[in-house]
């Protein structure tokens, strides 16, 4: 048995960055900064650690992401790691992503339009009682994404 399924919760580093396949399908990709903070024993000092997450997500979702989120945004994610690779400058360049299948609005929300935001996220798989599973996955199959899409990490 096997099992790929990770999930994080934490605040956007910065606006979701959104972009379009030539299919027209919509592409976010998030980065999510998820601390812990804990009190050291020897000097008694509260020490803080932040790690960093990249993410994508794919069609309605990611419209929705796109729309609702902002820097600085709380929000908990369930993902599956994938692994992808490109060719740049000669050399081969392998990517590990975490491409979301569900995520949920969390902490306090500034917009007014809140309860839109609430709606989309369920129609489309967003709340985490959202349970029910799409017939096909909404996120392309092939890892060997178009070039455009082989930035570097942004941290």
């Amino acid at each position: 048995m096997s099992l790929n399924h990770c999930t994080f919760m934490g605040h956007l580093g910065q606006d979701p960055e959104i972009k379009y396949l030539p299919d027209g399908t919509a592409v976010a990709n998030i980065s999510v900064a998820c601390s812990e903070k804990w009190k050291d024993k020897v000097s008694g000092e509260t020490k803080e650690k932040t790690e960093w997450i990249r993410a994508v997500v794919f069609g309605k979702r990611a419209e929705v992401i796109a729309e609702h989120f902002k820097k600085g945004s709380q929000i908990h994610i369930t993902t599956k790691a994938r692994t992808r690779d490109y060719e740049k400058d000669g050399v081969k360049v392998y990517v590990t992503e975490f491409v979301i299948s569900e995520f949920q609005f969390c902490g306090q929300r500034t917009d007014n339009g809140s309860a839109k935001a609430t709606q989309q996220a369920t129609a489309y798989g967003g709340q985490a009682q959202q349970k029910t599973k799409p017939s096909a996955p909404d996120y392309p199959v092939n890892n060997n994404y178009p070039e455009y899409f082989n930035d570097d990490i942004p941290f």
